[in-house]
């Protein structure tokens, strides 16, 4: 006779609750406390030094931690507010972590967010960073407690399949929270009334309201064998889509790309490409980058995951006609975009592909400046030691991730290269994401 199969002897928690004291914030937008049998919580919706009763929704016992809700706040920190956003709170959207916070409190815990870090990863205090360890709001950003600053450019929007209502992702699901206004959405994305329109058969509607332009755009991901919608939105709009089998993205009707502004240049940004998504947020680190490299006339400089071009571009205005600039970048219709953007400057050339395997190939044994804005995941242990091998006088990595900031700075410093200077900027208000630019030098060497 066949045994019967085991049992798992693992009993989900989802949905129990606990009370517990909330201790510090951690990366990603919640705080720790600990079970009164010491199992770990990242609880969201909390703020530290709350007594609060939170309520599981990931993990099992024996789990190395649990996540949870605070579904309950019993004793309230004196940094937490009313949500101004109705779609804010336990089970509801997904996109902001501390609307429940003073806004100078956000700031405040992303900084010690960072501080974490860089001392956990790369054995740094802030001091040896060159950081006053402040978050820096954007221009007009610093508002009163219960205001939300309306920033972001480019809203991706889901689609719920019963309805066809466009809304926001909830926590870490696939489930929709319709919202009738997102709160942090650009006037330009408010204006065009996405979430007033019937959306059935897409499964997401991206809306794009650039930044020193009129340009706006939707870009369309249909589900398998939907029709396009007609679009009738409440503005001037190009329309895109995503092609369901190779995911490149098709012109529809109107311009294939949209104009954004910086640095006193126009940039062309086709296909829904990269682009930082707050108004402010490339002239503030165009600012920072360039302040803290100094660039001088007939410099060689590297813009490393370059985008559209938008440091190069600043380092070739800066750099001058003696100088050069060389981008590396991996997206095809990226690159094509730089190419257009920088065709004014002769001595700029950008090549396509991964800087890992780009790089090498160009030969390139000494450069006096890098810019490097890698993804999330950061730049990695090979190539920062190839970079440091180029002994660049002044290196700036932008990084919208701290760990993995703090990670690549420890194997600078492994490679003989210190941070000068640290500067961190809120650009994602009421998330818990946060931008930072570190300025690096050879260890023992002067500007």
């Amino acid at each position: 006779m066949q045994a019967e199969p085991k049992k798992s002897q693992v009993e989900s928690l989802v949905g129990a609750e606990y009370q517990v004291e909330v201790g510090p914030v951690a990366h990603g937008g919640h705080c720790i406390a600990r079970t009164s049998e010491g199992q770990v919580l990242f609880v969201r919706h909390a703020l530290p030094g709350e007594r609060v009763v939170a309520r599981v929704t990931e993990g099992e016992e024996g789990a190395r931690f649990l996540r949870a809700d605070a579904v309950q706040v019993l004793e309230p920190s004196k940094d937490r507010i009313e949500a101004p956003c109705p779609y804010a709170g336990p089970g509801r959207c997904g996109g902001c972590d501390w609307q429940h916070a003073k806004p100078g409190a956000q700031r405040r815990l992303k900084g010690e967010v960072i501080a974490e870090q860089l001392e956990r990863l790369a054995d740094l205090t802030p001091e040896e960073a060159g950081w006053d360890g402040t978050v820096m709001p954007a221009e007009g950003d610093k508002l009163p407690a219960g205001e939300v600053p309306q920033w972001r450019t480019r809203v991706q929007y889901a689609v719920d399949p019963a309805t066809g209502r466009a809304g926001l992702r909830r926590h870490r699901s696939h489930e929709v929270e319709p919202v009738e206004h997102c709160m942090i959405a650009a006037q330009g994305v408010s204006e065009l009334g996405v979430e007033q329109r019937d959306w059935t058969g897409m499964e997401s509607v991206e809306a794009i309201a650039a930044t020193g332009s009129q340009d706006r755009q939707v870009i369309l991901t249909p589900r398998p064998g939907a029709r396009l919608p007609l679009v009738e939105l409440d503005r001037p709009v190009s329309v895109l889509r995503v092609d369901e089998k190779t995911g490149g993205v098709h012109r529809v009707h109107g311009r294939p790309f949209v104009r954004e502004r910086a640095d006193g240049r126009t940039y062309r940004v086709g296909g829904g490409g990269f682009w930082q998504v707050h108004p402010k947020a490339a002239d503030t680190l165009v600012t920072a980058v360039m302040q803290g490299l100094l660039p001088r006339k007939g410099e060689m400089a590297l813009d490393l995951y370059c985008g559209v071009g938008l440091f190069a571009g600043a380092l070739a205005d800066r750099v001058g006609d003696k100088g050069a600039v060389l981008g590396i970048e991996s997206g095809k219709r990226a690159v094509e975009d730089a190419r257009h953007n920088l065709a004014g400057f002769p001595r700029v050339r950008i090549e396509q592909g991964k800087v890992e395997q780009v790089l090498p190939r160009t030969g390139i044994t000494e450069v006096d400046l890098i810019v490097l804005d890698p993804p999330r995941a950061g730049a990695g242990r090979q190539t920062v030691a190839h970079l440091a091998s180029l002994e660049a006088r002044r290196i700036a990595y932008v990084a919208c991730d701290p760990a993995a900031l703090a990670r690549d700075l420890a194997y600078f410093r492994e490679n003989g290269y210190r941070v000068r200077t640290l500067r961190a900027f809120d650009l994602f208000p009421m998330t818990h994401h946060v931008e930072c630019v570190a300025i690096l030098e050879p260890v023992g060497k002067g500007a």
